[in-house]
């Protein structure tokens, strides 16, 4: 369900900087990413096209959308033998767990972005959570929330303002919800130097049955 400008009547910045992070940080993290989603592309474009003319938001091109999963650490603290010892573990588990789809229909408002929810939540959290056992059993410890909403985002405030304008632009759209295939996730080596989500991928880790496909 969208929620009303009323909820969140003003969108805030969400490029300050979290700790540990400035220009030229390196960061490993699982994610799903959408680069041969056409459905996903469709509805994002839709989306783009409504937001163009709404100050404040950057806008998220088909090559940078993501569903943000499961952090490893900054790159240059991760030595590469404990990060091999990762994908190894998680593999194993992932082979366990079965493709998936993801459905997207209309977009929400946080105050730092704009973002679908993505249904059903059970296959990507059962995902990140062998994950998260995966990096538990070659560290101890793993960090960030056991709780997780499985969100893909569409646009970033870069700035404090109204939602009210936001809210306006969705209320324009009128498209049938994308589905996306999901078969695998990626090990990425994550940055936000250019106001963006940007990354190269480091490892593609196939889900289930996917496996006997490669």
């Amino acid at each position: 369900m969208t929620r009303h400008p009323d909820a969140h009547p003003q969108m805030a910045d969400h490029w300050w900087w979290r700790p540990g992070w400035q220009t030229g940080t390196r960061f490993l993290t699982f994610h799903f990413t959408f680069q041969d989603a056409p459905e996903v592309h469709r509805l994002a474009t839709a989306y783009r096209t409504a937001l163009a003319g709404v100050d404040g938001l950057d806008l998220v091109p088909d090559r940078w959308l993501h569903l943000t999963t499961q952090g490893l650490g900054f790159a240059d603290t991760a030595p590469d033998d404990e990060v091999q010892a990762v994908l190894a573990a998680a593999a194993s588990r992932l082979a366990a767990l079965p493709p998936f789809d993801l459905t997207l229909h209309r977009p929400e408002i946080t105050p730092e972005a704009v973002r679908w929810e993505a249904s059903p939540a059970g296959p990507p959290t059962a995902v990140r959570a062998a994950l998260r056992d995966a990096i538990r059993s070659v560290r101890g410890t793993v960090d960030g929330p056991e709780e997780f909403a499985p969100h893909i985002s569409i646009a970033y405030s870069n700035s404090a303002g109204p939602a009210a304008p936001v809210q306006a632009a969705l209320d324009t759209v009128d498209t049938p919800p994308a589905t996306a295939h999901v078969d695998h996730v990626e090990l990425i080596v994550l940055h936000r130097d250019r106001r963006m989500y940007q990354w190269e991928t480091h490892t593609r880790l196939p889900l289930g049955e996917s496996r006997t496909r490669d």
